[in-house]
């Protein structure tokens, strides 16, 4: 097996590419010019490519004989959406087949397009599980009792919002919805919901109904604690088995540092 790392923008990448080098798997990383992390190009051969050269990288992933691939990190939608000029003539060709431009319709769409190609997609958890949030309290800081309804009621509201594709974060205070997740991004919603609703937020965020863990995993770290800060939140509510966690040990903390409580959340798929 030879895995070809499709790698975004983000932390994720490297996790993934430091635990397969140690499992000793025969590892390709394809990066993105001005995007991916430098430092992933010390771990495993490392193939650059520009935004939108979808040609190249499957040529390439051919000429490499890659069996598999794994894609992980953040390519905002919007530069999908809106740099239309940037791509080659066979990834416009491929976003013009697609019958929306949701996230789910492009990433299963482009997970389609290079299995067609005999590639076959890799589930990276395997290689991720100690990323994984776990049910419960994550840190020190109790969940007060006058935020628990908001926790419920929020991770609730998190699951409809992911189950339609429209972002996977909500922001919420006494039990009403201050800031949906839309293309700005996690961070950005945070912050929306600080300015829109004060201090004492609860943020929540879920993975979608059945979550496809080869692609579009949430993902949680020191940046979103410091969104967290900015928007003086309170409490940061996660759906438990399908988030992953970066940097736990110093994740931890600061949250604890900053008196914020981080609790996974088991949901029901149903």
């Amino acid at each position: 097996m030879k895995i070809a790392l499709i790698a975004g923008q983000g932390e994720l990448p490297l996790e993934f590419a430091k635990n397969a080098v140690s499992k000793n798997e025969n590892l390709v990383i394809y990066a993105i010019k001005h995007l991916t992390d430098k430092k992933l190009s010390k771990l495993a051969p490392t193939v650059w490519l520009h935004f939108g050269e979808a040609q190249k990288l499957i040529d390439s992933m051919k000429k490499e004989g890659i069996t598999h691939f794994v894609m992980l990190g953040r390519i905002h939608h919007y530069s999908l959406i809106f740099s239309f000029h940037k791509l080659d003539k066979r990834a416009k060709q491929f976003l013009g087949k697609l019958k929306d431009k949701r996230a789910k319709t492009i990433l299963e769409g482009v997970i389609k397009e290079l299995e067609e190609e005999g590639f076959k997609a890799l589930d990276p958890t395997p290689y991720l599980e100690n990323l994984l949030v776990e049910e419960g309290l994550i840190n020190s800081v109790p969940l007060e009792k006058e935020f628990l309804e908001d926790v419920k009621f929020g991770m609730k509201m998190a699951k409809e919002i992911a189950k339609l594709d429209i972002g996977q974060t909500v922001v919420v205070k006494d039990k009403i919805v201050v800031a949906v997740e839309g293309l700005e991004g996690t961070d950005k919603c945070i912050l929306r919901g600080g300015e829109l609703a004060g201090e004492n937020t609860v943020v929540c965020k879920a993975a979608r109904k059945n979550q496809d863990m080869r692609y579009d995993v949430p993902v949680i770290g020191l940046k979103t604690l410091n969104s967290l800060k900015k928007a003086k939140a309170k409490v940061l509510a996660v759906e438990a088995g399908k988030t992953y966690l970066l940097d736990r040990e110093k994740f931890i903390k600061k949250a604890d540092k900053l008196g914020i409580s981080v609790i996974g959340v088991k949901l029901d798929d149903s």
